[in-house]
């Protein structure tokens, strides 16, 4: 592999980061039985937490983790409406996004002036040659679900609790406590999706910065049959995508700016349209459950 293709490489696995790491928290909300809409306005939540702890604290370690928490904080008043309240969670999900967006934007400006000299981020440090610690997490987090979903006492319930909840009530699983559970790890993998955003891709929190990200990684689980490899495969293909058309606009390809931008999500719907059909969603996915 020559310079430039392993520099491409890189640059995959770089942009499909942030998108493995939240698809596999959605993974295992949507295989509870709780379809997480809100996953974008998580995403934004942790990128700028993280730009916001560690331009105060140059901390990379204290801004990951909060970036984490305050997903999880945000995926906590997603569950408090849908799961308790019985709310419908595309609206919920979508009041989530709304307020994420407004919020972090008057945040950013509040905090982070324009007329202020710009501040960076400090960025997390690289294990390997080209290879961030949060590829690292990505992948450790992926043979995790993986083996917790299918290996493991609590993952094969959660399973059994998005398929047929009133019947895994009856047999003594806690349904309630599994979806809020699964819908909090959703929360924090968004969260530190949005910190991979800032610490590694990007070193500033820009408002809106999640581009649709979010609803990315929600496709993906359709995409991959809620099988976590094949989430990968669909994420590596997106990332592809993103670092393709960078790679166009570096080598001064005679195309309009626009087009190259929306091409990853252009190749996303085509990938979806074809496949989607073929997927089997869990039985009681986005169903309200009352014990």
């Amino acid at each position: 592999m020559d310079g430039a293709m392993f520099a491409f490489a890189l640059s995959v696995l770089r942009l499909s980061t942030p998108l493995g790491i939240a698809a596999m928290g959605e993974l295992v909300a949507e295989r509870a039985g709780v379809l997480n809409i809100g996953i974008e306005g998580m995403m934004l939540g942790g990128a700028f937490a993280a730009y916001a702890v560690a331009t105060a604290s140059g901390s990379v370690l204290l801004a990951i983790c909060v970036a984490g928490l305050s997903g999880a904080i945000l995926a906590s008043v997603f569950a408090f409406f849908v799961l308790e309240r019985r709310a419908d969670p595309i609206v919920c999900g979508t009041a989530l996004n709304i307020f994420a967006l407004g919020a972090t934007g008057t945040a950013n400006r509040w905090l982070f002036p324009p007329d202020v000299v710009f501040q960076t981020a400090p960025q997390a440090m690289d294990l390997l040659p080209g290879v961030n610690a949060f590829a690292v997490l990505a992948i450790v987090l992926v043979i995790a679900v993986a083996y917790f979903l299918n290996s493991t006492r609590t993952g094969l319930e959660i399973r059994a609790v998005g398929e047929r909840a009133e019947a895994a009530h009856s047999q003594g699983v806690p349904v309630m406590r599994l979806r809020w559970m699964s819908t909090l790890f959703g929360g924090l993998c968004a969260g530190l999706a949005g910190a991979a955003l800032v610490l590694w891709i990007s070193d500033s929190f820009v408002e809106g910065m999640t581009s649709g990200r979010g609803f990315i990684a929600l496709s993906l689980v359709l995409f991959g049959g809620y099988r976590p490899l094949r989430i990968v495969a669909g994420a590596l293909l997106f990332g592809g995508a993103s670092a393709l058309q960078f790679r166009l606009q570096a080598l001064g390809v005679d195309l309009p700016y626009n087009l190259l931008l929306m091409t990853p999500y252009v190749l996303t719907l085509i990938v979806l349209a074809l496949f989607a059909g073929r997927v089997r969603a869990p039985a009681d996915l986005a169903k309200p459950f009352q014990s």
